[in-house]
């Protein structure tokens, strides 16, 4: 781990003072500090990494100056990469122009991720971080169909699965852009009147 990342995660408490007062309501205290010890830690363990890599989707929350958001954040299994250090970057696909997630990681680069796998038996992982955005050629080029690439240094620490329910498997998205399949099919919402004649400039769904 880089001096810088652990400068940062070393600059605030892990629990702050409203968890505080939990924990020593519930007399929980002495267990949070027992997790905090054993559990975090800030290199992917290899089982961490295996739910990493075939994830086909995440959650992140992230927030400025009262601009709070919590996101879903979605594609094929290998779309978040694991890169050294504990950290991990992901595509940022076209979306619905409004750019909430990576508006508020320009303001505040404070964010933090959920993977969780519903299968009722795999920890999730819960990552608090540092976010920064990446536009440069070598970074898009390992991400098919990407605007720009969101990087994120981690602090890592996993949660039971004891209420995490076991789902069905589902299709894949066919909106995820892959090689050789050509223009993804657009979303419901591009198609509104309201919306399609006024899609950003160079959108392949943008009414001609």
């Amino acid at each position: 781990m880089s001096n810088e990342k652990k400068d940062f995660f070393d600059k605030r408490a892990f629990f702050h003072e409203g968890m505080r007062e939990f924990q020593d309501f519930f007399d929980g205290r002495r267990t949070a500090e027992a997790i905090e010890k054993n559990r975090k830690h800030y290199e992917f363990w290899d089982d961490e990494k295996q739910l990493i890599q075939n994830a086909q989707f995440f959650f992140i929350a992230s927030s400025w100056n009262g601009y709070i958001d919590c996101n879903i954040k979605s594609g094929d299994p290998g779309f978040v990469k694991i890169l050294k250090g504990g950290v991990i970057e992901y595509p940022e696909y076209d979306g619905n122009s409004m750019y909430r997630t990576a508006g508020n990681i320009i303001k505040n680069p404070n964010v933090a991720l959920l993977f969780v796998n519903f299968d009722g038996k795999s920890r999730r992982i819960r990552i608090n971080g540092q976010a920064s955005i990446h536009k440069d050629r070598k970074s898009l080029e390992k991400h098919y169909g990407a605007k720009f690439i969101v990087r994120i240094k981690c602090e890592i620490y996993p949660n039971c699965p004891r209420y995490v329910p076991n789902l069905k498997d589902s299709k894949p998205s066919p909106h995820v852009p892959r090689k050789g399949e050509g223009v993804p099919p657009p979303p419901e919402w591009k198609q509104r009147d309201y919306i399609r004649d006024i899609l950003p400039d160079g959108d392949p769904h943008k009414r001609k």
